[in-house]
């Protein structure tokens, strides 16, 4: 163990860390070892990953000299924000930078930061097409990490692109739902145009594969996604994979899905509306051959539903009061 090189995971017992974390453990002989950063040591997650091999560390994102101390002897740090946890791009900013500063304090060779394009670069600031949220940004998530890209300048970083979640299928309650008359639907703002996703315990196994190629990717933007589908395609899949009727696919305007009232749906309704509008610049920047390169095992859709067959049926199902 001595002799192997600490990765620090920011978010170890969150979809990507956690990803990232598993596929070390999974590989004993590679070189590689876990310090599993988290805020709460005594939650199942973290006590799962101790218990395969972790070293778990306490430290909290939103305090730089826990995470310094966190990463004292890390060779490398993976540096991840969880926005939807409090729906700040301001409060994201100010973690990315809290974890830009501890690993340079803390001397770390090698940092894979978590990232999203800036997606105002792609319409000027009088485009009406979509509201402008928290006063300045379009779809804050994605843009608050971009701007963050810039405290990383002086720590040697890999800047990975990320995209949609497949599993906010049954944890962000994105699946489509059982009506009663027994059918199923659901609505996107995404007209007939392709989604761009990946499994999140994939984005861990890529983000690994950047680690075990050295200083190749230092300094550049590496983007990724496992397969592109049409909601009407991932429809007939699901349909298929967990032995549903194909869902109805309401193609909903962007302003209506803003108005649907649930937790960030304003934020939710710019995405995909940036998927849709902007899908030629979004995917110039991701290129899944890349991602199956630094992940042999990359899932594809199919494979992702038969995996989580049981999660994503529970979550069609209507919440009950």
């Amino acid at each position: 163990m001595a002799d192997k090189k600490i990765i620090a995971v920011v978010g170890a017992t969150g979809s990507q860390g956690g990803g990232l974390a598993r596929a070390i453990l999974a590989d004993p002989s590679g070189g590689f070892a876990v310090r599993a950063i988290t805020r709460d040591p005594n939650k199942d997650k973290a006590k799962a990953l101790a218990a395969a091999g972790a070293e778990v560390v306490q430290a909290d994102i939103d305090d730089v000299a826990s995470l310094t101390k966190a990463f004292q002897g890390a060779y490398g740090v993976y540096g991840v924000t969880n926005f939807w946890e409090h729906f700040s791009a301001e409060k994201e900013k100010s973690q990315a930078k809290n974890i830009a500063e501890a690993a340079k304090a803390a001397g770390v060779k090698h940092v894979i930061w978590s990232t999203l394009e800036d997606t105002r670069q792609f319409m000027p600031p009088d485009d009406k097409r979509m509201p402008v949220l928290q006063e300045k940004y379009r779809v804050p998530h994605f843009d608050a990490k971009a701007e963050a890209d810039s405290f990383f300048k002086d720590v040697p970083t890999t800047f990975l692109l990320t995209t949609f979640y497949w599993d906010n299928l049954y944890m962000f309650g994105l699946a489509p739902k059982r009506g009663e008359d027994g059918g199923y639907k659901w609505a996107f703002p995404m007209g007939d145009k392709k989604l761009a996703g990946i499994a999140a315990e994939d984005i861990g196994k890529t983000a690994y594969g950047i680690f075990k190629a050295g200083t190749q990717y230092v300094g550049k933007k590496v983007g990724v996604y496992g397969e592109a589908l049409t909601i009407k395609e991932m429809g007939e899949k699901l349909s298929k994979g967990i032995g549903i009727p194909a869902p109805y696919y309401h193609a909903a305007e962007a302003d209506e899905y803003r108005g649907y009232g649930f937790p960030g749906a304003d934020e939710m309704g710019n995405m995909f509306q940036y998927y849709r509008d902007f899908d030629k610049e979004f995917f110039a920047l991701r290129d899944v051959n890349t991602a199956r390169t630094l992940n042999p095992s990359l899932q594809t859709f199919d494979q992702f539903v038969a995996q989580h067959k049981d999660q994503i049926k529970a979550a069609t199902e209507p919440a009950t009061a």
